[in-house]
């Protein structure tokens, strides 16, 4: 958000100077904010199971379901100190592949080799109270403790054998919450201790599938943190960007002819890549386009005049409102942080309202990111209509 806010105010809205002025003021809001005090962080080190010469190697893996693939023909031999990042579409077969990597599915066609010493920890999306769902059961019934008893009574760490309850005391279920049924836990704290015991089970490949949705900050920090000082191997889908940036080296995309493409590096790699391919494709087609006028110029003898930059008829009305759209925007921000301010006492209530705020932030900084855009291009339109 102060990034935005700064590109805004270092470009130069043409607001009123009242909003400014405002946006002046949250700038400076932002900068002297700091961080939430905490009273305890979450803390996980484990050692990994060794991994052996042969990890896991997959050839012409095609998934889906029969008569639908969602992706064909993927081949590639996982090194130790893989970091990989895998990003597509919604329904594009990312948790299929998944499945298909921890072997709990099998490829419709190809073949997957796993070394005998490959030991994987699979932490999956779903969490299901039936006993069948196999690696992401949860016996709802089950005291926490005895959840990850089950796992391991204690874990290796760089500092010593630490015990289930001290491991879970570090990830944030204190001793009175080690002794409640696992019903009594929120969405988010079942991920957190469903994210505990797969680390705890000591795997050297690691299957993260959308990690950065239900967990909340300290428990993301912990888990970048672990996998910096991970020497296995890991394999995560996410849509977060900045997590894809923290944590991968190499990037998967599924692509449009259901094929999974390698990019080197994290996902600002991939994007800044991909925005390249969009350019040389835009110029590529501009090019076609300039030569077929020029042809027909050539047979018609008469003069193509030169195609100008202009609004479509939507970004202009997108641009006569977008700052109004802000501002509302901005006020209801400042409305809401009113109101979580006057309901601190009110846990459901400062919830509700803090979900709320971060929808309109993310909204606003949206809004933002289009204002730049569509200033830009106004700008050339202008400068074009004075040249």
């Amino acid at each position: 958000m102060l990034r935005t806010e700064l590109e805004w105010l270092n470009r130069g809205a043409r607001a009123r100077s009242t909003k400014q002025k405002a946006h002046i003021q949250r700038i400076e809001n932002l900068q002297e904010q700091r961080g939430p005090v905490r009273d305890r962080t979450v803390q996980l080190d484990s050692v990994a199971s060794r991994l052996g010469k042969t990890t896991l190697e997959v050839e012409g893996l095609a998934g889906g379901y029969p008569g639908h693939e969602c992706f064909h023909d993927f081949s590639y031999i996982f090194l130790k100190g893989d970091r990989i990042g895998i990003v597509g579409p919604n329904g594009c077969g990312k948790t299929t592949l998944m499945k298909i990597l921890a072997g709990t599915i099998m490829p419709l066609r190809g073949t997957r080799t796993a070394g005998v010493t490959l030991k994987i920890g699979y932490y999956t999306q779903e969490i299901a109270s039936d006993p069948s769902a196999g690696v992401a059961y949860m016996d709802p019934n089950k005291k926490v403790l005895d959840y990850i008893r089950d796992t391991a009574e204690y874990v290796r760490t760089p500092e010593g054998s630490v015990s289930a309850s001290v491991m879970l005391d570090r990830f944030l279920f204190p001793p009175v919450v080690q002794q409640q049924l696992i019903k009594s836990l929120s969405g988010g704290e079942k991920k957190r201790l469903y994210l505990l015991r797969v680390l705890m089970e000591e795997p050297n490949f690691l299957i993260l599938d959308e990690p950065a949705n239900d967990l909340d900050i300290r428990t993301m920090e912990v888990l970048e943190d672990y996998l910096d000082r991970f020497e296995g191997i890991v394999v995560t889908v996410s849509h977060d960007r900045y997590f894809l940036d923290r944590c991968v080296r190499r990037m998967f995309a599924f692509e449009e002819n259901h094929t999974l493409r390698q990019y080197e590096g994290g996902y600002s790699d991939y994007a800044a890549v991909k925005q390249a391919e969009e350019e040389e494709k835009q110029r590529a087609e501009r090019e076609k386009e300039k030569k077929k006028q020029q042809k027909a110029e050539e047979v018609t003898k008469k003069p193509v005049r030169e195609q100008k930059l202009r609004f479509s008829y939507l970004e202009q009305r997108e641009y006569n409102t977008i700052e109004e759209d802000i501002q509302t925007l901005e006020e209801t921000i400042e409305q809401l942080e009113k109101d979580m301010d006057a309901a601190a006492t009110d846990f459901v209530r400062l919830r509700e309202l803090s979900e709320k705020k971060e929808q309109s932030e993310a909204l606003l900084e949206q809004k933002m990111e289009r204002w730049v855009y569509l200033s830009d291009l106004a700008e050339r339109i202008e400068a074009q209509k004075n040249s």
